[in-house]
């Protein structure tokens, strides 16, 4: 998932925007450049987690360079999660959610993500049936 989508989404049950992002691995590609002026984004920095307001000097030409591989994308308003993997963020409602795959992600990564995801989030949780 390149940063930059954390500047478009929201979540897809309750619409809230930014969505908190959990980076477990990052991929890194040097070669890549900017194709166009910076700011990249309009209204959210997903690489500094930060809204534009907040930053001076927007780094795009470090930002292009790096991609989630594996992560968690997190509503902090519904307490939803949403798991990136193969650098795919995958967003959908619950009544589409596969309940096992969701669940052995978050015993894959029980130990690089935060309680809150682990235990107390939407749809599914390690605590939960």
């Amino acid at each position: 998932m390149k940063f930059r989508l954390l500047d478009m989404i929201v979540c897809p049950m309750c619409k809230h925007f930014p969505l908190r992002l959990y980076k477990i691995d990052v991929m890194q590609y040097p070669e890549r450049v900017i194709e166009r002026e910076p700011p990249l984004c309009e209204l959210y920095c997903g690489y500094l987690g930060k809204s534009l307001k907040e930053i001076e000097k927007p780094p795009c030409e470090e930002c292009v360079k790096y991609e989630v591989k594996e992560g968690v994308l997190y509503c902090e308003n519904c307490g939803r999660w949403y798991p990136i993997i193969d650098e795919i963020t995958i967003l959908l409602p619950d009544d589409l959610r596969n309940k096992r795959e969701d669940i052995n992600f978050l015993l894959k990564h029980r130990d690089k993500l935060p309680e809150n995801i682990l235990y107390k989030s939407k749809p599914y949780a390690l605590n939960r049936d």
